[in-house]
């Protein structure tokens, strides 16, 4: 009996040093960025990569975001908190405060205006669907440059795709609900 015991212990020892070494070639790793603390000195905070590899290798990390008919293609990287939207700033591109507001707030929730160059790609839809698009791209970036992040974007919705669209027209009405003007004779 103990000799089947110690058998599958060191068994269950090798399919974990197995799967340690499978979660090392996923790209899993962990950095540490200084930030300044209260104390004017520099506490370092642990920064957990989930596609670390292809980020360590490009420089960037993706996030796709979806909205009506709008879609917005973020890529972030550590900077200077530089915003771009198809080539424009963000002031330029979204007129309305409410827009810019929606746009930024997932770097709001993460403490992370300010930390990062974010430049989006955006197609398709009307202003309200592309700032809704762009919040859920970057906040899917966010998620994917640091792990961690991700409660905090969760907690406050912004991994969440909104799947609302219109409804279709059907035929024989005059569109999706409404129906032609009924006469008795």
């Amino acid at each position: 009996m103990d000799e089947i015991n110690s058998e599958n212990t060191s068994s269950n020892e090798n399919e974990s040093a197995s799967l340690g070494a499978v979660d090392l070639t996923l790209g899993q790793g962990v950095a540490a960025v200084e930030e300044p603390s209260d104390d004017s000195g520099k506490r370092k905070r642990e920064i957990n990569y989930v596609h670390g590899e292809a980020a360590k290798k490009y420089g960037w990390w993706w996030g796709t975001g979806r909205r009506k008919t709008a879609v917005a293609r973020v890529r972030i990287r550590p900077g200077k908190g530089e915003f771009k939207i198809n080539k424009r700033s963000i002031d330029e591109y979204f007129t309305e405060p409410r827009d810019r507001a929606d746009v930024v707030a997932p770097l709001a929730a993460t403490e992370m205006q300010g930390k990062m160059d974010v430049f989006v790609n955006l197609k398709g839809g009307g202003y309200m669907g592309q700032a809704g698009a762009v919040l859920l791209g970057v906040a899917r970036a966010l998620k994917t440059y640091d792990c961690t992040l991700e409660d905090v974007l969760r907690e406050h919705g912004y991994l969440t795709r909104d799947a609302r669209k219109v409804e279709r027209k059907k035929y024989g009405q005059r569109g999706a609900r409404q129906r032609f003007q009924f006469s008795k004779r």
